[in-house]
């Protein structure tokens, strides 16, 4: 605003630095715009500090506001320009980079949709993702580097953006994106789970067994009834266990239900086998848990009670035990040899033949 002693100014000089020259009522001083913007961090800047930093109020010395201006390259010109260029928004970096980025975005969410396209299909059909060899030269890239070429080969706006055609650092292919898609997915059927569960109360499975790299895990399931009241059984989580003692599978079963937002005091059963530092009454996992919510009683694995039931049936009964043992030395023969099994199946075959044309199977 320039108001007050500025009036006094001649016009002729005012019209030569209206552009940059701003009066300030309170202090009755003009100050130099530009400077005043981009001055160092002592407030210092050109030949003539007061107008960048204390204020000019020498009204009967016009010509200072000259020296102020300086030569081409003084700091009052050189803090015009910054202050000119920070006023060009159209011709700035960002402007130009905004106008790249909706072109950019778009292909980099093709090649995106693309990823996620292989990899649902990959997580549906239960099958890996990556094999030893995934370069250039290799005749064979394994399941996700060789569907999405195909997929590529299938659409043409997909084509465009991907494989060679993608920048090298943007190829939505690496090792860690794969992963990222992979968990992605994961948290998604977790909420889906949970929608299911509607807030409501759920019984916990757990069952612990080493994998084929020899890394003690621990598989967690929840059972609960739905909205619409069927019962459901559905995986959640699996964990690596460094020990499987119950206070370690304990404390990885709270890190779980906190990282997922549960509470133990939703728990309304529990269902392990007879392992010991499973359903132990004084030192098995079903203890701590019990302890903190009285109402998870402990049930039997139904499964494992089949199984043990089996077991027991046939140490008492010779004829059982036999029966197991001849299906036991059965398998183990016919299985080693490729002959065999081709003997079993046509003997099979030839007997399934004669039952029709008997008529005691009905095709």
């Amino acid at each position: 605003m320039i108001s007050g002693a500025m009036r006094r100014f001649n016009h002729a000089w005012f019209d030569q630095y209206k552009n940059w020259l701003e009066y300030s009522i309170k202090k009755d001083a003009a100050y130099c715009l530009c400077c005043y913007l981009f001055r160092d961090s002592n407030g210092k800047g050109g030949k003539t500090d007061a107008l960048s930093n204390k204020g000019f109020s020498s009204w009967n010395k016009f010509s200072r506001l000259a020296e102020h201006v300086g030569q081409a390259n003084s700091f009052h010109n050189n803090a015009v320009m910054k202050c000119e260029n920070l006023m060009r928004q159209g011709q700035s970096i960002k402007h130009a980079l905004h106008k790249q980025d909706d072109i950019t975005k778009n292909e980099c969410r093709i090649r995106l949709n693309a990823s996620i396209d292989v990899s649902r299909y990959l997580l549906r059909q239960g099958l890996p993702f990556r094999g030893h060899d995934e370069s250039e030269t290799s005749a064979n890239k394994r399941n996700f580097m060789e569907l999405r070429k195909y997929t590529a080969e299938q659409n043409e706006a997909v084509s465009k953006v991907v494989l060679q055609n993608a920048p090298g650092n943007n190829q939505m292919v690496s090792s860690k994106i794969q992963k990222y898609i992979v968990h992605c997915f994961a948290e998604e059927v977790i909420k889906s789970i949970f929608e299911e569960i509607d807030h409501d109360v759920f019984c916990l499975l757990v069952d612990e067994s080493a994998d084929v790299s020899d890394k003690e895990q621990m598989a967690v399931v929840f059972w609960f009834v739905d909205k619409s009241g069927n019962v459901k059984e559905r995986f959640i989580s699996i964990i690596h266990v460094a020990e499987t003692s119950s206070a370690y599978l304990k404390s990885a079963i709270d890190s779980l239900f906190a990282k997922l937002g549960l509470s133990i005091k939703m728990l309304r059963g529990q269902g392990y086998d007879s392992a010991s530092n499973m359903k132990c009454e004084y030192k098995g996992l079903r203890s701590p848990i019990l302890r903190e919510n009285t109402s998870a009683y402990c049930v039997h694995c139904f499964a494992h009670q089949l199984q043990l039931v089996v077991v027991a049936v046939a140490k008492k009964h010779f004829e059982v035990g036999g029966f197991f043992d001849m299906i036991s030395l059965l398998l183990n023969v016919v299985g080693a040899s490729c002959k065999r099994k081709y003997k079993i199946k046509e003997d099979h075959r030839k007997m399934i033949e004669e039952d029709i044309l008997d008529g005691k199977i009905n095709t």
